[in-house]
């Protein structure tokens, strides 16, 4: 099993940063995306940004140039810093691990969810 244990969310205001960080333990792939998804109320869940165990990031195109995502993977760690962040940013942020097994088998982590609050 994979454990995620997220921390970094609060409250801000719009124009501030925050950085949220998540940590995971279990049996983690060498092969494997970590990345973190955002739920607003009465949203769909949506990508945020990933990035793979060899470095590759992408993002969702509403944060590209104010949020960047980073790894360790000694570590098995993934970082967000999220900056000039906006009252839309508002959300619960999920981290996200997911195991490639091979070509055709993968396994999907979730950690229980941080709340990030911009206030206008």
């Amino acid at each position: 099993q994979v454990q995620l244990v997220e921390s970094g969310g609060g409250l801000v205001q719009a124009g501030g940063s925050l950085r949220l960080s998540c940590a995971a333990s279990g049996i983690i792939t060498g092969i494997n995306v970590m990345g973190w998804y955002r739920q607003a109320p009465g949203k769909q869940r949506e990508l945020v940004a990933s990035i793979t165990s060899a470095g590759s990031t992408n993002y969702a195109d509403s944060v590209k140039g104010r949020f960047t995502i980073s790894r360790d993977n000694a570590k098995n760690s993934v970082h967000l810093q999220m900056n000039s962040l906006k009252p839309e940013d508002t959300a619960v942020y999920y981290c996200s691990l997911t195991n490639t097994w091979s070509w055709v088998s993968k396994s999907d982590y979730w950690g229980q969810g941080t709340q990030v609050t911009v206030s206008s």
